[in-house]
């Protein structure tokens, strides 16, 4: 049961997605007897089909599970393949220049261009298949296959489409149109997510019938057809035909990674995300930042103010630093450090600014959340990076890639520099909030490409300082940092804010629309039993308890 104005409380457990027929696919296995991670599964193989342009098969995956004692984070994204070195991309003609969500130069891009957004250079492994394996290999309850039911049900059967996906997949469309005649590799993707060349208005019914067969084979196989197996095959062959570099021993030398989440303390409270090589540690900084403000009685334009200085100053950082941590030395310690954040601190000034990186060493993505009765609770994203991905997809069996790799760089002297083997600067990033003393609360997360930092920073603040539930926290107007003092506003801002902002030299665009402010969902356990769920009210989506 949902409203649009409250969260959902639930006695037993709760599913929130950024689409309802998702949503609808965790809350039944729950209802089978399920846990949260069976039906985070559930859910997020039932969204790769019913909120293309956001998600696929073909996609990466990042999770963080309470297991009823303590965190566990999974990263299930893929590695560059063997053969795309920096050299080799450069041999094959200009790097062309990338771009972030909303249209601004990639930050570290530098005099050496950057990874193109399309076609098969930004390719990575994918990630998502393993990492649902993964996932329910540790903690799963219900048979593996049984949790792709509705996913499969859904792209062999079809459903209506939803407006806000309808609306982003013709905008996908509209760039493909662009793409089509550029090389073969693009082909496929026009006869898979296209009808005669058009995206599916809403409401109309969609079927991928490729897709569902592709679903099964990763349900029948706990993924090993996608790794080792036909689907591999598939992949292997569509990039030997039309110029892609992905390999058959990429594929099958793919790994996940269990590893530890990181935090910091911000208002009685611990705040949790993964480890680089996501952005979520441009999060905690600005929240440990924050938390050395003195806030108290600030207004709303001061606390927007203080926000969105602190999380520029994260970003500075995390541009600067963030990369695989298999390969490079990240000094996440550094970066953390309760000193080194109090000297970041000090650069909070009264006026907007424009901070370079410290010195720590010295000192287009969907969300879900689910949680069950025995108290385990998930917190999971996956994503395609941008859109539809590359726009790369695989004949015959109904997805696409994602661009990933785009998220390098091609500076030689950069942390991030692209190089086979090698995990991207990765955007998306779940989060999970505990109390001072280790009780959890619960797992939180906002999509959307560099927003989803600025998004996790506002949800906790408006959480933790303003003392709203999961619904309203995500409903409250949101701003977005893009670049230097370029800050979007929300219409809905109170006309005082946008007023304090300007006067203190932010270049203000107060007219944007949804799609600058990300989508997000949060479950939190009530203290006496249940949880309150909410979803974003600017998608789609919904929250589903039971």
């Amino acid at each position: 049961m949902t409203h649009p104005r409250s969260s959902v409380y639930a006695p037993r457990g709760a599913c929130a997605t950024s689409q309802p027929l998702a949503a609808a696919a965790g809350a039944r296995i729950l209802a089978r007897g399920g846990n949260a991670v069976d039906a985070a599964i559930a859910a997020a193989a039932a969204l790769t089909v019913v909120q293309p342009g956001s998600n696929d098969i073909g996609g990466d995956l990042f999770a963080i599970v309470w297991d009823g004692q303590r965190l566990h984070g999974l990263n299930a994204s893929g590695r560059a393949p063997a053969a795309l070195t920096r050299e080799a991309l450069l041999a094959a003609g200009p790097a062309a220049a990338a771009t972030d969500a909303h249209g601004g130069a990639q930050a570290d891009a530098g005099a050496y261009g950057a990874v193109p957004p399309h076609g098969w250079a930004p390719v990575t492994v994918p990630g998502a298949p393993a990492g649902w394996r993964d996932l329910h290999g540790r903690f799963g309850q219900l048979p593996f296959a049984e949790l792709f039911q509705d996913a499969v049900s859904y792209a062999e059967q079809g459903y209506p489409v939803s407006p806000r996906v309808a609306a982003s997949w013709q905008q996908g469309v509209a760039r493909y149109r662009q793409l089509a005649g550029q090389g073969p590799e693009f082909a496929e993707w026009g006869r898979v997510w296209t009808i005669d060349g058009e995206a599916p208005r809403a409401g109309a019914r969609w079927r991928n019938p490729a897709g569902a067969g592709t679903l099964r084979l990763i349900a029948d196989s706990r993924a090993e057809a996608f790794y080792q197996g036909e689907i591999a095959d598939a992949m292997v062959a569509a990039a030997a035909g039309t110029g892609g570099y992905l390999g058959a021993a990429d594929l099958a030398e793919h790994t996940s990674s269990w590893v530890d989440p990181i935090s910091v303390e911000f208002a009685g409270h611990r705040v949790w995300e993964l480890p680089p090589n996501g952005q979520g540690i441009a999060a905690l900084q600005a929240l440990g930042i924050l938390g050395r403000l003195d806030l108290a009685g600030a207004d709303e334009q001061e606390r927007w103010h203080a926000e969105i200085e602190a999380i520029k100053l994260g970003f500075a950082d995390a541009h600067a630093y963030v990369a695989d941590p298999d390969r490079v030395a990240v000094p996440v310690a550094g970066m953390l450090d309760p000193a080194y954040l109090a000297q970041r601190a000090r650069l909070v000034g009264p006026k907007a600014a424009d901070p370079p990186p410290g010195d720590p060493a010295r000192g287009g993505t969907v969300y879900l959340c689910t949680a069950d009765a025995d108290g385990l609770m998930v917190s999971l994203i996956q994503s395609n990076y941008q859109g539809f991905g590359s726009y790369v997809a695989v004949p015959g069996y109904g997805f696409g890639l994602q661009n990933r790799g785009a998220g390098f760089s091609l500076d030689p002297r950069h942390p991030n520099v692209l190089a086979p083997g090698k995990r991207p600067f990765h955007t998306i990033i779940p989060g999970f909030l505990t109390r001072a003393d280790g009780a959890p609360v619960g797992p939180f997360g906002v999509m959307g490409g560099h927003m989803q930092p600025q998004g996790h920073v506002q949800l906790v603040t408006r959480t933790l300082l303003d003392g709203l539930d999961p619904q309203s926290a995500l409903a409250a107007p949101r701003w977005y940092w893009h670049a230097g003092r370029r800050v979007y506003a929300e219409p809905t801002t109170a006309a005082e804010v946008l007023t304090g902002l300007r006067q203190r030299d932010h270049d203000l665009v107060s007219d944007a629309g949804a799609a600058f402010f990300g989508h997000g969902q949060a479950i939190w356990r009530l203290p006496e039993g249940g949880y309150q769920a909410g979803s974003e009210p600017r998608a789609d989506g919904c929250a589903i308890g039971w």
